[in-house]
């Protein structure tokens, strides 16, 4: 505030406010707290109490300060007003476009139903996107399938055999590790109940048919959606977010062919094969368990499988394979495709690609179980 201004006053004298000095937002923030407070009570008061406002004493007057006077004027001009004929069109600018009272609390409070509701819009809105952009990206996928087939020069076999590197070699040694262990905590807890019945021979069944047709596939497809599935969106995502897939469009390179192709492909192909490694080890933690709690022959419990399960559950296997794999890809490449260019929506959208793929990876194998449920039981 420069030498020649002065604090901004206010003086109420029976029906008659008197204003005096600076009236600029600098001049409020020059002003110490409790002054500023002060004022603006005076003032309120002044708005209810005053018909007739005299401003000849006021040396400067902002837009901040006439937007203050018209609120506590209730936004029409007083009885009598005198002021500065500098000053008035300050004024009359702010009573072209009034600015009405702000509300004592914005915030929207609904009922726990208005709630629920609008949670389940929400939740449909966005679940519309999901499926929606799923389409759209599996249809780009299919039409890059289709081009690739006709020039297979195209096909980027380097990314390719990236992917399937990372998703799938680089996989077995977790995999084998939790295989085992699930397989050994089943086959130890059932043996604890099939003794009491002397039904230990059906181990092997049970074995059999919840590793190979259900739990080995959902377990891998588990560990590829926490370990494969984060990876790649944060991949796309990191991409998304130094602008490298506009660098690729800007070059004219595809980004479906060079990006999103590859992860695809090399997922639907590593996925099944890592659903029966998982299967094997699995079984093979059941056998030692088997034999630690029950004294059943490893070498008995590995010829009595085939009888145990039909090689149909094998194909159901593969199948949950590849449905998974293929799922968990679309997914982890359509949410890093979606990443907006900051961290946040970075580890928001890998956050969200791992749990919208294990749930969806839950609700296809809850199909498959309806579908097959006829198909390759003894």
């Amino acid at each position: 505030m420069s030498a020649t201004d002065s604090f901004p006053e206010l003086s109420i004298v029976g029906n008659e406010a008197v204003l005096s000095g600076a009236w600029t937002l600098g001049a409020f923030g020059a002003l110490g707290s409790s002054r500023r407070r002060a004022l603006f009570r005076t003032l309120a008061d002044a708005g209810r109490k005053a018909s007739t406002w005299r401003l000849d004493e006021v040396s400067r007057l902002d837009s901040a300060a006439a937007v203050l006077l018209w609120r506590r004027w209730q936004a029409k001009w007083p009885v009598e007003l005198s002021i500065p004929d500098a000053l008035r069109p300050t004024l009359e600018r702010v009573s072209v476009a009034p600015i009405s009272e702000p509300a004592q609390d914005e915030r929207i409070k609904f009922s726990c139903i208005e709630q629920v509701g609008l949670w389940s819009l929400a939740g449909w809105r966005d679940l519309f996107r999901l499926f929606k952009g799923l389409i759209e990206l599996f249809g780009s996928l299919i039409l890059t399938g289709f081009r690739l087939l006709r020039n297979s020069s195209l096909i980027p076999w380097k990314e390719f055999s990236a992917n399937l590197y990372r998703a799938g070699f680089k996989a077995l040694p977790v995999s084998a590790l939790v295989g085992l262990l699930i397989g050994m905590t089943i086959s130890y807890l059932s043996a604890a109940q099939l003794k009491i019945y002397g039904a230990d021979v059906f181990i092997v069944n049970l074995m059999g048919i919840g590793i190979i047709r259900e739990l080995g596939p959902v377990l891998a497809a588990v560990l590829v959606a926490g370990r494969s599935g984060s990876a790649m969106t944060a991949q796309i995502g990191v991409m998304r977010v130094t602008e490298e897939i506009d660098a690729l469009a800007a070059l004219g390179v595809s980004g479906t062919v060079r990006v999103v192709f590859p992860k695809v492909a090399a997922l639907l192909i590593a996925m099944p094969l890592l659903v029966v490694w998982v299967c094997m080890a699995a079984l093979l933690g059941g056998a030692l368990a088997a034999y630690w709690e029950l004294d059943f022959s490893m070498l008995h419990f590995f010829r009595s499988l085939p009888d145990a399960v039909p090689i149909a559950n094998l194909w159901i296997c593969l199948g949950k394979g590849a449905a998974f794999g293929f799922l968990i890809a679309l997914l982890a490449c359509w949410f890093g495709l979606n990443v907006r260019p900051n961290t946040e929506s970075l580890s928001q959208h890998t956050t969200a690609s791992v749990v919208t793929a294990i749930t969806l990876v839950i609700l296809v194998d809850a199909v498959f179980a309806i579908l097959t449920r006829n198909i390759g039981m003894p």
